[in-house]
């Protein structure tokens, strides 16, 4: 399980998940069992105003409320990352050994809950997904009265935080369905069960504060049903129901100064996710669509500079090149106030609405240009991984000092050339002064131990080509080094550019 950070701020606290539109099949609420029609559970649906209790919904649903536990394999140095960068990289090696690294089990702890009789659970991504480093071994799902089941991974989405098991036993299980989120009121009453803290099954009520809060974190799921209804670690995955008994929605996060409860909790609406969980069960990949613009919300100094309205729109600060918005002629300063007839604003912005379409749609947006409105049409691109999203946002400082991370070093290259390298992007060219077409890698750290610090190269350098051949990719240039090894090359010939000077090239000796 991955530590919780704890902010003043929204505060990822095993508290992620998903969500569904509508799907009235017409079972009564609450935990159903696949049994005949005269032994299927009634409704408990109380009377108006405050319940006097919520003992019977919660023992109907409390059923198909379970635990989810992960045992993860973790690699980790032997030597502890220290001083520089390089450090765990250059004494890995004893002689020419190679040290084997070792392991330690890790664990993580959350909630989910079953949606159909064959043991289909839906819990957070976070919750069942181990980190760069670690291997998922085993996944067990817990029940209520304490029985114990392997589980598989059936599918798992990382941009809505959603994942989709599979309990490994021949029964049927009690199970609950999505409701609509969409019909949810402010004031309307729901509780939240799940597994906080490891206490097994706990019950907490409350209200539905706001059906769609945008936290301000950004993304195509930033929108959320707020609820006082205590939430805590460990329950993530966890359901919200409301009062009929249906999951309107999938404990996500807290807003907290401590990581406890403070009356600030959000879950993902379930108008949201049901296609998506429809999708991992069935094993489909899931596909959005993308624009490739960079927005800011019509904050009040944008609306006043603009005589605009504070909550209509977003304004486009950047375009990525060859990109649906690229090629549908927006331009940064566009103010974009509809995606396909939709209105954006706080809670309904582009990247959701553009995310909740399909790839190769044809799509009308009306934006605002120099005062006029006028309508661009852009055929959607497929949106990029959140890791290939954050590559592409990437900035790169050349002055900066701070050793960068070392789970983004190549091994291989970092004892080899004594160098930390990263493929180029548009922003980081951009960060270097350079032309967005160039190719390369660009080196974010050197060991001053090695011969390319002894040579001067340093951070912010491009490496162009290596042996002759251009570099590109991390892979490009590892390949180039195993090439001059096998035919008995001590040094390699590397072609750099540096900022404001012509391109140069340099022996650096391998180690």
């Amino acid at each position: 399980m991955n530590n919780v950070r704890y902010v003043y701020g929204l505060t990822s606290a095993l508290l992620v998940g998903g969500a569904a539109i509508s799907l009235m099949t017409g079972y009564p609420a609450g935990a159903q069992v696949a049994q005949n029609d005269d032994s299927v559970m009634s409704n408990v649906v109380p009377s108006a105003g405050a319940p006097a209790s919520f003992a019977d919904l919660t023992e109907q649903l409390q059923p198909a409320v379970v635990n989810i536990a992960t045992r993860q394999r973790v690699e980790v140095s032997r030597n502890p990352f220290a001083g520089t960068p390089f450090a765990d990289l250059f004494n890995r090696r004893r002689g020419n050994q190679p040290q084997q690294p070792q392991t330690r089990e890790a664990q993580s702890l959350g909630s989910g809950f079953i949606i159909s009789a064959d043991g289909f659970v839906v819990t957070n991504n976070h919750v069942i997904s181990p980190n760069n480093r670690a291997t998922l071994e085993s996944i067990t799902v817990t029940m209520p009265d304490g029985t114990e089941y392997e589980a598989e991974l059936v599918g798992a989405d990382a941009q809505s935080d959603l994942a989709v098991l599979k309990i490994d036993a021949d029964r049927t299980f009690p199970f609950v369905e999505f409701g609509d989120s969409s019909q949810t009121r402010v004031g309307e009453w729901v509780i939240a069960i799940g597994n906080p803290f490891g206490l097994g099954g706990t019950v907490t009520s409350g209200i539905v504060s706001a059906v769609y809060r945008n936290t301000g974190q950004g993304g195509a799921y930033d929108r959320y049903i707020q609820t006082d209804a205590s939430i805590n670690r460990g329950n993530s995955g966890g359901p919200l129901f409301d009062m009929r008994g249906n999951v309107i929605g999938i404990n996500n996060a807290i807003f907290s100064p401590s990581g406890g409860s403070v009356g600030i909790g959000f879950a993902i609406p379930s108008e949201i996710a049901a296609p998506i969980v429809e999708q991992l069960k069935a094993g489909q990949e899931i596909e959005r669509g993308f624009l490739g613009v960079g927005l800011n919300p019509m904050t009040d100094d944008f609306a006043d500079s603009l005589g605009l309205p504070r909550n209509r729109g977003e304004i486009i600060q950047n375009v990525q090149d060859d990109s649906a918005a690229d090629r549908a002629g927006l331009r940064p300063g566009d103010i974009v106030i509809r995606v396909n007839g939709r209105e954006v604003t706080s809670e309904q912005t582009v990247s959701y609405l553009v995310a909740n379409l399909e790839p190769g749609a044809s799509v009308p947006i009306d934006i605002i240009r120099d005062g006029r409105e006028m309508t661009v049409t852009a055929v959607l691109g497929k949106r990029p991984s959140e890791e290939e999203l954050l590559q592409q946002q990437q900035t790169f400082d050349p002055e900066s000092e701070e050793p960068m991370d070392p789970e983004a070093m190549d091994s291989e290259i970092a004892e080899k050339l004594g160098l930390q390298v990263l493929e180029m992007t548009p922003n980081i060219a951009r960060s270097l002064g350079v032309d967005d077409g160039t190719t390369g890698l660009v080196i974010g750290q050197v060991d001053p131990n090695s011969d390319a610090g002894r040579k001067g190269l340093r951070r912010g350098d491009i490496i162009l080509s290596a042996q002759y051949k251009t570099v590109e990719t991390i892979d490009d240039l590892r390949s180039a080094i195993a090439d001059a090894e096998a035919n008995g090359r001590e040094a390699i010939l590397l072609r750099i550019q540096r900022r404001g000077q012509p391109p140069r090239f340099l022996p650096v000796r391998l180690r």
